[in-house]
């Protein structure tokens, strides 16, 4: 797919991108190359291909669920200037 120095620049008039005359068509060129390349990655035959979240096949070391910090909510609340049942209580700043 070949873009257009037009098309260039309502791609950059929507995508608030400020392209000078100059570069309309160096910027041309460099996205019909990006979008050959997508038109070829689209042409590969993925039909056995399994979707994947992540490319390496490992497992997640964990680490035991146990409490490593003691409870210091009152110190921390000491200082602010309000709290209600261990909340800090701020100004409403939305009607």
């Amino acid at each position: 797919m070949s873009l257009e120095r037009s098309d260039v620049e309502n791609i950059a008039h929507l995508a608030r991108l400020a392209v000078n005359e100059s570069e309309l068509d160096a910027v041309a060129g460099d996205l019909s190359t990006i979008l050959e390349l997508v038109a070829q990655m689209n042409s590969a035959d993925t039909s056995g291909v399994i979707p994947m979240a992540h490319p390496l096949h490992m497992a997640q070391r964990l680490r035991p669920d146990e409490v490593s910090e003691i409870d210091e909510r009152a110190h921390f609340q000491s200082i602010a200037p309000a709290t209600e049942d261990g909340l800090y209580l701020v100004p409403r700043v939305v009607e």
